[in-house]
């Protein structure tokens, strides 16, 4: 397209390059963007499942299992539907580097590891689906950014000013309709694709801060509302693709998965609440032996914590159990007491006791009150003798 002196460019011009070199290593934007995108998931999932009382590090021990299975799910499933397009090398079906990894291949497979690696763990995985499901759109989001670099995932021409400039050997290579050819522009799909991951990452993260959602119901949207854009996305797509009935495969598995979706978020959304588990079971132990706080449990954990660690912790009891313990300890161990004064008055005090019984009708008075003198004694002895210290540390 002819462009005027001073004016903007009337497309998007495609890059001229699509690696570089870092010494003998041969870097690939493609690969750049997923590596970064991966970063990015693994670094807002592990603040979103920090949120809702996990530890992070499990993130990164989900991530040591997922993001090899998902690469390995992506290419098989494109290998599978776009066969044209592998290249005719020996190592052609694992070359991921050229692009050619299927969404949905990679995250059902991802999901299906990731399920098992945080049941073996014994954490919920609902929850985890949750706190992940934002995170998976941004890495697409950034990984899309490597096909304007391989120059494909490009929809039908184009004069819109935000077209883009697909070179010849790239049409050809693209397997476009040939009719289609002498065309130079054409819709940036990858682009849109782009900008709707970051807007649905946007809505399912305010949406589980102002709606109550269950565990699987944030996943359940991402995989609905991801699908719907792509009848979008495929329905102006013109690169080569598999196709049946007259329509790309992609456009049934497309329409497949949004009602899947939509139907599991309300399946998930009537189902009564159950008690979920967001910590392993040895965290406390790994950390020291530190029982972790309420703030640090799940919703379904915290009130059970509190009641254990209030039973199992007298130093943290209300102070009329406090004192109580402090008065059973102290009468439990009298020989605890410091000699002296205080201990002479004790005695006194417990040799007096069998007289008050003795007594006749109108002295009971004084050997209630010796007694009394007694124990008071004795629980200011123990706390003498630092019995009771451990109040002080509260």
């Amino acid at each position: 397209m002819a462009h005027g002196t001073g004016a903007l460019p009337q497309f998007i011009p495609s890059p001229s390059i699509n690696s570089f070199h870092i010494g003998p290593l041969d870097v690939h934007f493609y690969a750049l963007g997923y590596i970064i995108g991966i970063t990015l998931a693994i670094l807002i999932t592990r603040r979103r499942w920090r949120a809702l009382g996990g530890d992070p590090d499990v993130v990164n021990d989900i991530a040591l299992w997922v993001v090899p299975a998902g690469i390995i799910g992506g290419r098989i499933y494109f290998d599978i539907t776009t066969p044209g397009d592998i290249p005719h090398v020996w190592y052609g079906l694992f070359a991921v580097w050229t692009g050619g990894l299927g969404i949905w291949g990679g995250v059902a497979l991802a999901a299906v590891v990731g399920a098992w690696r945080l049941r073996r763990l014994g954490i919920t995985v609902g929850p985890f689906a949750n706190a992940i499901a934002p995170a998976l759109l941004v890495a697409q989001a950034v990984g899309r950014i490597g096909n304007y670099f391989n120059k494909e995932l490009f929809g039908g021409p184009t004069t819109l000013p935000w077209g883009l400039e697909i070179p010849y050997q790239y049409r050809l290579a693209g397997g476009i309709p040939a009719q289609d050819l002498h065309f130079s522009t054409f819709q940036p799909t990858f682009l849109y694709e782009l900008i709707w991951d970051l807007a649905l990452a946007a809505f399912l993260v305010w949406l589980g801060h102002h709606a109550r959602i269950k565990p699987w119901g944030l996943f359940a949207l991402y995989v609905a509302g991801y699908s719907a854009f792509r009848i979008f996305e495929e329905a102006l797509r013109v690169d080569s693709s598999e196709h049946f009935l007259g329509l790309r495969l992609n456009m049934f598995v497309s329409v497949a998965l949004t009602i899947a979706g939509l139907v599991w978020f309300v399946i998930v959304q009537r189902r009564p609440e159950r008690p979920y588990t967001v910590l392993t079971p040895g965290a406390p132990e790994a950390a020291g032996g530190v029982a972790a706080s309420p703030d640090e449990a799940s919703p379904a954990e915290a009130i059970p914590d509190e009641a254990s660690s209030a039973e199992a912790s007298p130093a943290e009891a209300s102070p009329a159990e406090a004192s109580s313990a402090e008065a059973s300890s102290a009468e439990a161990s009298p020989a605890e007491a410091p000699a002296g004064e205080t201990g002479q008055e004790s005695a006194a005090a417990e040799h007096d006791g069998p007289q008050a019984g003795g007594q006749e009708a109108g002295e009971p008075a004084d050997g209630v009150t010796a007694g009394a003198s007694g124990r008071a004694a004795e629980v200011a002895a123990a706390d003498d003798a630092g019995v009771t210290g451990n109040r002080s540390e509260d």
